[in-house]
């Protein structure tokens, strides 16, 4: 069984996901599969640019926006 304190809950994209205890934004870049050089992240509303991802360290309740970008450049939501 996993420690209630194991793990945190985040909003991505408006959809709850539970990820390890201590996850920063390379991991949840990761976990989801996506090429970091192809996505921006907003986290509570504030864009966290991606030479800070790596310090970023993920807290319970966060919200992130993802944004992934395809083609020649243009957004979308993953």
């Amino acid at each position: 069984m996993i420690a209630a304190d194991s793990t945190i809950e985040v909003v991505v994209n408006g959809e709850p996901l539970r990820l390890p205890a201590g996850s920063t934004l390379p991991d949840l870049v990761a976990h989801l599969g996506l090429a970091p050089e192809r996505v921006a992240i907003e986290r509570n509303r504030d864009i966290v640019p991606r030479n800070r991802w790596p310090e970023t360290a993920l807290t319970n309740g966060d919200s992130l926006e993802i944004v992934h970008f395809v083609g020649g450049g243009s957004p979308r939501t993953c």
